[in-house]
């Protein structure tokens, strides 16, 4: 068996063996034993179950196993583009029509009362014209419409960090995607307020 890091995280590594990811929670020094492994078990499961909720509304890697014990989750291996690294060398028509597909698959989590947490382009893949989301770790459960306003405003922080060129045409996409949202109006006009606020304390 071979193994090789594709990243290391400051919560865990990310793993290729074969044709499967794993994301492997590393163990923290500066806490005691007992309660390091308490929370790693807990959030390798929390994830999992995330994850379980999320594939039944947007695509995702197929999951292949959990492993509560050595805090595991195995994936299948996307053989795709990361969109962090390859949507700005798209023509700027196919760049608008992966943002629109990624504003909708926003839609059907936030629908779901799913929070991704980490929205950026680092965590999307882009295979055979779906944009697959991954790693929901610093994701949880929430009806809240303030929640789901922040998850947009970090995408937006994100295009506008990474994408700069043409970040306000693509965001503008995601928005007429994630407008399929049942609650869309609430959150885009919450997403305002968080804009709002985010400008006012990057003033000082």
């Amino acid at each position: 068996m071979t193994e090789k890091i594709l990243q290391h995280g400051a919560e865990a590594l990310i793993i290729l063996d074969e044709d499967k990811v794993i994301k492997r929670r590393i163990k923290k020094s500066y806490r005691l034993d007992n309660i390091d492994e308490e929370i790693r078990k807990l959030r390798t499961r929390s994830e999992a179950k995330l994850l379980l909720k999320a594939s039944k509304v947007i695509d995702i890697p197929e999951i292949k196993n959990v492993n509560g014990e050595s805090k595991e989750i195995s994936m299948e291996f996307l053989e795709g583009k990361k969109l962090s690294d390859h949507l700005d060398f798209f023509p700027l028509k196919e760049q608008k029509k992966i943002c629109r597909i990624t504003g909708e698959n926003i839609a059907k989590l936030h629908d779901a009362d799913i929070i991704h947490g980490d929205l950026t382009t680092s965590n999307m893949i882009l295979k055979d014209g779906k944009v697959f989301f991954i790693d929901f770790g610093l994701g949880f459960s929430s009806h809240k419409i303030e929640d789901k306003a922040v998850d947009l405003h970090l995408l937006r922080q994100a295009l506008e960090a990474r994408h700069f060129k043409n970040w306000q045409a693509l965001f503008e996409e995601v928005k007429r995607g994630y407008a399929s949202s049942r609650n869309s109006g609430l959150v885009l006009e919450q997403f305002k307020k968080v804009e709002t606020r985010g400008r006012y304390k990057s003033n000082y």
